[in-house]
């Protein structure tokens, strides 16, 4: 997937073949570990606790590919190890990437297709969502 420009400007974000005008959730959090010695009245010791992420939801205009439905139906018929890796590429304006993340070991939890209205003139708009069990930032080499 890449994220076409800096900042909080919309650009798409490629999955499969197609992309994305909207990318949150690119986000980890770490609880700390609270320990208290024994004789020590001043305080408290803070530990690296567990690391937790939020779910990365993607969204974009009604397309004809059903690439990602089908792997969130294979998921969800049982085919429980079928995660992939992403990649989420930051560019400049010019193209130029700036920044990429990675997300280990994707899983898509939640897929919202198009609200429908014949009255309407507006975009329909898909939504993947995507549990992970990393958030890394990668060496502008690619690993």
């Amino acid at each position: 997937m890449t994220f076409k420009r800096v900042g909080t400007g919309s650009g798409p974000v490629e999955v499969c073949g197609g992309a994305f005008s909207d990318c949150t959730g690119l986000e980890a959090t770490m609880e700390p570990k609270l320990i208290k010695a024994g004789g020590a009245n001043y305080g408290a010791t803070q530990r690296a606790g567990t690391v937790s992420f939020a779910t990365v939801v993607l969204k974009r205009g009604f397309t004809r590919s059903r690439d990602l439905f089908r792997w969130f139906q294979t998921v969800g018929g049982g085919g429980y190890a079928y995660r992939l890796a992403a990649e989420i590429a930051v560019q400049d304006t010019q193209g130029q990437t700036v920044l990429t993340w990675g997300l280990d070991r994707c899983l898509p939890v939640k897929f919202k297709a198009a609200d429908l209205n014949a009255k309407g003139s507006d975009i329909g708009i898909e939504e993947l969502h995507l549990a992970h069990e990393g958030l890394r930032l990668l060496d502008p080499g690619g690993a």
